[in-house]
């Protein structure tokens, strides 16, 4: 896309699933809805599908993307999956965890997906209209969240369409986004050990429950999606940990303070991870100058929330 061009809006049914099929496997670029965060998708093994993904979202090109595959078979064709890779699969997949995972030599994939890495950033998305484009397109799909780089992640087509209106072939309507945060992305070391490169709705405790041992130091470097300090960016200065907003603040409210939006009145971390991204669109749209954001828990789900919540302040 130019920017200059129209977006072609699709509904979540079989004819918008056919057309979102067929402009992807022509190499064109579509955002879709998945079960954490719209994914702006391209044929993961067409080099010029995945560079129109970097230059829609100006996306620096160290930073990797996702390879979203329908099945363990095309996670095998692209990766070389150790016991404690099939054990998470089973575990978590279809779902929101993200596998860094060693590529397999002669794999599919475009040299930009992996960042020239030796690894590749594998998941199974469980959206049942992500599923179905899968099946329809029959390729891993590289599919980074769908919206400029540094904004704030998109929830729904609207969110979707306030930066990339015009820069996409097109998008498929699912409606919102059921867990609202961006998947876990653990990487399984060559040590035997792994890390958590990126906390999201399957929380390090699930993971090291199935493992059977605790994280190590996931080191420096950018090895996945969403390590950059500063990320999800609403545009404006952003002040965490807030009981009440000072003059020209919007406050996004948690448990019993209420704020001007509350990502959850009744202080649930789920409701609350669904919700966030919304809220800090909401607070973007506002005429204050400045947002406030309400203490929130820093245990499991409330781990990823305080993730996101640092970046887009950093």
């Amino acid at each position: 896309m130019n920017g200059k061009n129209a977006t072609e809006r699709l509904a979540a049914e079989s004819d918008g699933i056919a057309r979102a099929a067929s402009l992807l496997r022509a190499g064109r670029i579509v955002a879709v809805p998945t079960e954490t965060v719209y994914g702006l998708a391209a044929r993961a093994d067409d080099a010029e599908a995945v560079a129109r993904v970097f230059e829609a979202k100006g996306r620096p090109s160290f930073n990797p993307l996702i390879v979203h595959v329908p099945d363990m078979a095309m996670a095998e064709a692209l990766a070389d999956l150790d016991e404690r890779a099939r054990r998470l699969a089973s575990t978590f997949w279809p779902g929101p965890l993200t596998l860094v995972v060693p590529v397999r030599d002669g794999a599919p994939l475009a040299q930009a997906v992996t960042a020239g890495l030796p690894t590749v950033a594998l998941r199974c998305p469980a959206h049942p209209v992500m599923r179905q484009v899968l099946e329809a397109t029959g390729h891993a799909l590289a599919a980074p969240s769908a919206n400029r780089s540094e904004t704030v992640s998109p929830t729904c087509a609207r969110h979707v369409l306030s930066t990339l209106d015009g820069r996409i072939d097109g998008i498929l309507d699912g409606g919102e986004s059921r867990q609202g945060l961006e998947s876990t992305i653990v990487a399984l070391e060559p040590s035997g050990g792994w890390s958590m490169l990126r906390p999201g709705p399957v929380t390090a405790d699930e993971v090291a429950a199935v493992l059977g041992s605790p994280p190590e130091n996931a080191g420096n470097g950018i090895r996945a999606p969403g390590q950059l300090a500063r990320h999800y960016a609403p545009g404006k200065p952003v002040r965490l940990n807030a009981a009440e907003a000072k003059e020209d603040e919007f406050l996004l409210g948690f448990g019993e303070t209420a704020g001007d939006w509350s990502l959850s009145p009744t202080g649930d971390l789920a409701e609350a991870a669904a919700r966030l991204y919304a809220g800090l669109h909401r607070a973007a749209e506002a005429p204050h100058a400045r947002i406030a954001v309400a203490p929130v828990p820093d245990a499991g789900l409330g781990a990823a929330i305080n993730d996101r919540l640092r970046r887009a302040s950093a």
